[in-house]
């Protein structure tokens, strides 16, 4: 290692800014990272739910089961 402060001095300067040198900053950005995916979820499966729940599904139903049934 060398004793020069002006390598110590750039050496603190980019730890400083690197990401997995900082806490700090490296904590809160992975805090919004997870805070915009579970919202980026929660809006994809009410979109996928509301598209899903006003489709129309054509069902065969026996004529005897029906609200005013039919029998032969």
């Amino acid at each position: 290692m060398s004793n020069n402060p002006e390598y110590h001095k750039e050496l603190r300067k980019v730890q400083d800014s690197d990401f997995t040198h900082n806490w700090t900053s490296s904590s809160a950005f992975l805090f919004y990272l997870q805070v915009a995916c579970l919202v980026a979820l929660i809006l994809g499966s009410c979109v996928m739910l509301g598209r899903k729940r006003y489709s129309k599904i054509d069902v065969p139903v026996q004529e005897s089961s029906l609200y005013t049934p039919k029998y032969k």
